[in-house]
């Protein structure tokens, strides 16, 4: 085997450096296939949409919530597989959007809870990374995120992919064309070229005992998948909190030692999480800021991301910085970041 192939997270790094062709990708190649999925679902009128994911595609789950709440001003929910799946539950969901998300589509609660839906009535559509995945196979409607395979235990490209899919196909439901990410691809590039910025930053974390990671609106499915794959990495205890949720107790954990993360969108959720900046600084955090300049100053350190992008697309550039900060941080303490202890590419949960 050559020295190339023994690197530590060599296949973390190449997988990551991927995503702007895999964004460009969606846009030319998925897009027409995504709005005409969309199409022939909105002419069903789904009366609410419940998501189903686990791990990393429960993040993107996350995000599509705010998305449909927001835009198409539809009640969204995130289920509880094991209410059919352990307990046997029969909710009527007749008129039900029911979106699975699952980068392998091959972990069998996922299936077992998609196959009941379509039983009971939903409307199903699955978003995989594998056309030909058992939950494709029992889905109604299925989109290809298209990112390739995924080697690298910890999911970087496929999160992205996903967000972006789910992105596009909400735009479709509501009649829009998705024109908010055209520029995607070249702003992600941008961002992953600025690694030497991340690693400067992952030095404040080599020896981190925990970690509080929290944003507000767009940006808090951000915080809950960086602290996953900081935790799945690294190995250090995050914490990801709603800012509203934060100062709502777990606060006081937070002193002029602890470090906290705080990813603050440029918009509502950005204006709705100052309140929260403010008190972190009058705690003396250790605040490390991803978001706007402006911000970025104010803060302890950071990360500036590019300005003008609107808010709900924001997320697919979010999160690449700290995607590079895990990777950094992991191999600061000199762990393989490809292959985490006690992780499988598929779970298979039942």
């Amino acid at each position: 085997m050559s020295d190339t192939q023994t690197v530590p997270g060599r296949i973390m790094a190449a997988e990551m450096a991927e995503q702007p062709a895999v964004l460009q990708r969606i846009l030319d190649e998925g897009a027409p296939k995504i709005f005409e999925i969309a199409s022939r679902i909105a002419a069903r009128k789904p009366r609410f949409v419940l998501l189903t994911a686990r791990g990393t595609s429960d993040n993107a789950a996350l995000y599509a919530k705010y998305l449909i709440e927001i835009l198409l001003g539809k009640p969204a929910g995130l289920t509880s597989m094991s209410t059919t799946t352990a307990y046997g539950a029969k909710p009527d969901l007749t008129d039900v959007l029911v979106i699975t998300v699952s980068q392998s589509g091959g972990s069998p609660d996922l299936v077992a809870s998609t196959k009941a839906a379509r039983e009971a009535g939903a409307i199903t559509l699955a978003v995989t990374n594998n056309a030909g995945s058992p939950l494709a196979e029992v889905s109604e409607f299925h989109i290809d995120v298209l990112a390739g395979p995924e080697k690298a235990l910890p999911a970087t490209k496929t999160y992205t992919a996903e967000l972006l899919a789910l992105y596009l196909l909400i735009e479709g439901l509501r009649g829009g064309d998705g024109a908010a990410a055209k520029g995607l691809p070249e702003l992600a590039a941008g961002v992953l070229a600025r690694q030497d910025e991340v690693k400067a930053l992952a030095e404040r974390y080599r020896f981190a005992q925990r970690l509080v990671i929290t944003s507000r609106g767009y940006g808090y499915p951000t915080a809950r998948e960086a602290a996953l794959k900081l935790m799945e990495t690294t190995y250090i205890p995050a914490s990801p909190f709603s800012g509203a949720d934060l100062l709502h107790g777990p606060l006081a954990m937070v002193d002029n030692v602890s470090p906290v993360i705080a990813i603050v969108p440029d918009g509502k959720g950005g204006e709705a999480l100052q309140p929260v900046l403010d008190r972190l600084r009058g705690r003396g955090a250790d605040l490390v800021v991803v978001g706007q300049q402006a911000q970025v100053e104010a803060a302890s350190a950071g990360f500036a991301l590019p300005a003008g992008v609107p808010e709900e697309v924001q997320p697919i550039l979010e999160i690449l910085p700290l995607q590079l900060l895990a990777y950094e941080v992991t191999i600061a303490r000199g762990q393989d970041p490809d292959a985490p202890r006690a992780l499988a590419k598929v779970t298979e949960t039942h």
